[in-house]
């Protein structure tokens, strides 16, 4: 059976269609973009969505919120089962028109799951319609998890953002960055948290969770990848990891273990 996508819903006659997909490892969407908005939650596996504006990671109990028409790329890690809603403009309220990294609890993770096998042009008025009025519900309450890398405009700024990505380092420093971008510590600080809403220790604390989420997901070793990412040691980037994720890198890598969806 073909996989559905965003695509294939954008005339069905309700606010709300609820769909899910199955992805062989390293299966990447290009660069895309829908007329509904997505909450995007992978009941298996990890996924990264990347847009202009950012880099966001969905890892296990969590999911990325794509707000209408914005344009965007998304990569599977590992083997991947995803059960994504999809929202007319304006039928959720609860959530911005930005990115965001949502916790799914487990009502609306069972919601997301049970959503996926209603037919798109269910009962409004039945239990089917129910399903999704609260699904909806859930998706405006969902709290959000700071899973998330801004990139700049400025292009200078933002071509150094892209740079750390690809090589991320625990221990680069503001003194390295602004003496690159030719600024006074103070100017490159104010520049920063003005064009990426973070400071830049806060930034580079996530790009660099952002780079072991994948890495944890693909059965990597947490101290080769403390190592590569430049902590001191493994216990310094466990540290890091539980105080962002509320659990250890292990922890969250037995998380990462299939489990059954429905």
């Amino acid at each position: 059976m073909r996989n559905v996508e965003p695509a294939d819903h954008e005339d069905t006659p309700r606010d709300v269609v609820a769909i899910g997909n199955d992805y062989p490892p390293a299966f990447e969407l290009a660069r895309h973009r829908h007329r509904r908005a997505q909450l995007l939650y992978a009941a298996e596996g990890v996924v990264t969505v990347d847009t202009d504006q950012g880099a966001w990671v969905a890892p296990p109990e969590r999911a990325v919120w794509i707000p209408p028409g914005v344009a965007h790329a998304v990569r599977m890690v590992g083997a991947v089962s995803t059960r994504s809603v999809l929202i007319e403009p304006g039928a959720c309220t609860g959530r911005p028109d930005r990115c965001e990294v949502l916790a799914v609890s487990h009502l609306l993770r069972s919601l997301l799951v049970a959503a996926a096998d209603i037919p798109a042009e269910y009962d409004l008025a039945g239990r089917d319609g129910l399903v999704m009025d609260l699904l909806v519900a859930e998706v405006g309450l969902a709290p959000v998890v700071p899973l998330a890398v801004p990139f700049p405009h400025e292009p200078a700024l933002a071509a150094r953002c892209h740079a750390f990505l690809a090589e991320p380092d625990a221990k680069a420093g503001i003194d390295s960055w602004s003496a690159d971008l030719r600024l006074d510590r103070r100017a490159f600080t104010r520049l920063f948290r003005r064009e990426t809403g973070m400071s830049f220790v806060g930034w580079r604390q996530q790009a660099c969770l952002l780079a072991a989420l994948p890495r944890l997901a693909a059965g990597e070793a947490v101290t080769a990848i403390a190592l590569d990412l430049g902590y001191d040691s493994p216990a310094a980037f466990s540290t890091m990891f539980r105080r962002c994720l509320g659990v250890p890198p292990s922890r969250h890598q037995e998380a990462l273990a299939p489990a059954s969806v429905g």
